[in-house]
């Protein structure tokens, strides 16, 4: 390995971009692991009570000496959409609503109907751009 490799990977390692990457990657497991204790310590009993089980022991099939856990898989499914719920409502979403309020999206451009291709052009255009025809 040449000193020149070492040195791009120092500066790429040392980039204000990887470092907020690999910040936001621990604050991203930390926020996981807050998720699966809410959902194995909250939201899962709740969601057992009325059915009267519990998710680590439904679904467990022993076949040859194996040990098969659905339950543990069915919370994993619903750990899964508390989490991806949780991104969207605390990150994606207000991302969103701030991004549409700091540039509000331009009106639509006017548009007409091609007579002899039926297709939607610029209402300023003369001739139409897919079969090059006149337009009144």
């Amino acid at each position: 390995m040449s000193m020149g490799a070492i040195n791009d990977f120092k500066k790429f390692v040392t980039q204000g971009d990887f470092i907020a990457m690999a910040v936001a990657f621990v604050v991203a497991l930390a926020v996981s692991s807050l998720i699966t204790a809410l959902v194995t310590s909250v939201i899962a009993p709740l969601i057992a009570i009325p059915f009267h089980v519990n998710f680590s022991e439904v679904g467990v099939v022993v076949i040859n000496g194996s040990t098969f856990t659905f339950g543990v898989l069915l919370g994993a499914i619903i750990n899964f959409i508390v989490l991806l719920a949780v991104v969207f409502f605390v990150m994606v979403y207000p991302l969103e609503q701030y991004k549409l309020r700091r540039h509000p999206q331009a009106p639509p451009v006017p548009t007409k109907v091609c007579q002899s291709c039926f297709s939607e052009v610029d209402a300023r255009a003369t001739r139409c751009k897919f079969c090059t025809s006149s337009l009144q």
